[in-house]
């Protein structure tokens, strides 16, 4: 299985500036997803998750273009061929 995860330029930073990358995670959560992209890239990794493994709080993740906070969360099911947004927000004035 293989998932395209599409990082935007500050995070792509952190995964040797490759803004999409292709990730063959172990299982089909995005969990799974994520572990597979912490081991690769670990710096992304913290970025995008927190000590307790969950998603940063400032940290919007796409799976196919759904918000995985009104779905499953971390245990939103990830298919062959999709694609995930990983969205740090954007604060400031």
């Amino acid at each position: 299985m293989s998932v395209q995860v599409v990082l935007p330029g500050v995070l792509a930073d952190l995964a040797g500036g490759s803004k999409h990358l292709d990730v063959e995670p172990a299982g089909t959560t995005l969990a799974d997803l994520l572990d597979e992209l912490a081991a690769r890239h670990p710096l992304l990794g913290r970025r995008i998750r927190d000590e307790t493994g969950q998603v940063r709080r400032f940290v919007n993740v796409y799976v196919d273009g759904d918000d995985v906070r009104f779905t499953q969360g971390l245990a939103t099911e990830v298919r062959d061929g999709a694609e995930v947004q990983v969205l740090p927000s954007v604060a400031g004035g």
